[in-house]
């Protein structure tokens, strides 16, 4: 309908200025000289009484339409102003793949990998998230590399397929385990996500010099809304990263880390710094996270969220001007810190005190919001519990949320093979330890 009433104007335009060129060319416009007084009046012969019937004929059947259209219009719904914007983040500690893990995925008969049945009772979660960030803790160099666990590790292509299914935004790559394959792990694991999943956000590892320039900050748009991502690692098991691609993982490097937090200052609206830092299965905070607390704060961080220990940590908010909590403060804004959120996933083969520890994991959940003047703060964080089940064959590991989780199911995890004390009742009060509640 559209289109039949837009030709019908054009032809009533034209008409309508063939007969103002003519009527107005008598009086006030010279003809040029090829054209003569009688050729002008051959024009207006050839304007009868039956065009300008035919006009008016065009002119009420363009209004008929005009109004079929009107109708049209109204069928279909206002746009709805824009509603506030607002974010919920969350993030998870460690997906690591010990070799019992990456067993139960492997199909005997075929060979293939599958990885979902880790996030069958976590999904829902994630995905309903608006920003979903995880840590992937192993390198993702493919079967070509060799899979493997503990102590170098390397994960099929496929732990990739299930991170994006469950509904992940942003991997972390930047781990002590980024280089357990060398170059070839970086480069295979970063062509995969470009070639298989290239809206998800990789930050962490880097395959050529303009990625990994202090300049080029990793940043997600959600609602309208800019949230800088930057993660970075202590160190890579003392690998070295290869000659000709020094930048190939993202460093604690205290230039480096001011120097990106001071740009995302100025073109982010949120910053979350994911550091991989900390001592493996300690409980609590050590000096050395605390000082890079002091430096992500002073420069501009909104949050901290930490991982590496394997275990759960404490979670501290700093207020603006609050000095108690932390050393040498040169001021800065609220900040919640996760100093850890332990293992999402794992089936360590340790074994004795401390391995159930292992077992229990955080998520980090940070509500976000743009406020009236413009800027985007914090409204709200909490963390949640989760705790990872593990048993043999095919699929039979997977995550729960603590609230979920029975004294029953508890007894079948065989975690407790490796550490009797492992229950229910030990992963709530490992909880209330760290994090003061349950």
């Amino acid at each position: 309908m559209k289109r039949l009433a837009y030709e019908k104007l054009i032809r009533i335009v034209g008409l309508i200025c063939i007969v103002f060129i003519i009527g107005c060319g008598k009086e006030s416009i010279e003809p040029a000289d090829n054209v003569t007084e009688e050729t002008v009046n051959e024009v207006n012969d050839d304007i009868s009484k039956d065009s300008v019937d035919d006009l008016t004929e065009n002119t009420t059947d363009l209004k008929e339409d005009m109004v079929d259209q009107e109708s049209v219009e109204e069928e279909i719904p206002a746009v709805e102003e824009e509603e506030d914007q607002s974010l919920n983040i969350i993030m998870v500690g460690d997906i690591l793949l010990h070799t019992p893990v990456e067993e139960a995925a492997r199909d005997d008969e075929t060979g293939d990998y599958d990885f979902d049945f880790i996030f069958e009772n976590t999904k829902d979660r994630i995905s309903a998230a608006d920003i979903a960030i995880v840590n992937q803790e192993v390198i993702i160099g493919g079967e070509q590399l060799g899979i493997s666990g503990y102590p170098t590790f390397n994960a099929p292509y496929e732990i990739g397929d299930a991170l994006y299914d469950a509904g992940f935004d942003v991997v972390c790559h930047a781990t002590n385990h980024a280089l357990d394959r060398g170059k070839n792990g970086i480069t295979n694991c970063l062509d995969f996500w470009r070639r298989t999943y290239p809206d998800m956000l990789i930050t962490g590892i880097y395959d050529n010099e303009y990625d990994a320039s202090a300049e080029n900050i990793p940043i997600i748009v959600r609602n309208g809304i800019k949230v800088a991502i930057l993660n970075y690692t202590y160190g890579t098991n003392g690998i070295e990263a290869p000659s000709d691609m020094p930048y190939a993982v993202s460093m604690l490097r205290k230039d480096r880390v001011i120097a990106q937090l001071d740009l995302a200052e100025q073109i982010a609206d949120l910053t979350i710094v994911c550091p991989h830092w900390g001592t493996e299965y300690n409980l609590g905070i050590s000096s050395e996270q605390e000082k890079w607390t002091e430096i992500f704060r002073e420069h501009g961080a909104d949050a901290v969220i930490g991982t590496h220990p394997h275990v759960i940590e404490p979670v501290v908010f700093y207020e603006d001007g609050d000095t108690d909590n932390i050393t040498n403060n040169h001021g800065g804004g609220d900040m919640p810190v996760y100093y850890s959120l332990g293992n999402f996933v794992n089936w360590t083969a340790g074994t004795g005190t401390g391995v159930a520890n292992r077992m229990v994991g955080g998520m980090a959940s940070i509500d976000i919001s743009r406020k009236d003047n413009g800027e985007v703060s914090i409204d709200d964080f909490k963390v949640e519990s989760y705790v990872c089940h593990v048993r043999g064959g095919d699929g039979n590991v997977t995550v729960y949320p603590l609230e979920d989780y029975s004294e029953e199911m508890a007894l079948e995890n065989e975690i407790i093979r490796q550490d009797g004390s492992f229950s229910k009742e030990y992963c709530d009060r490992l909880v209330e330890k760290v994090y003061g509640t349950k």
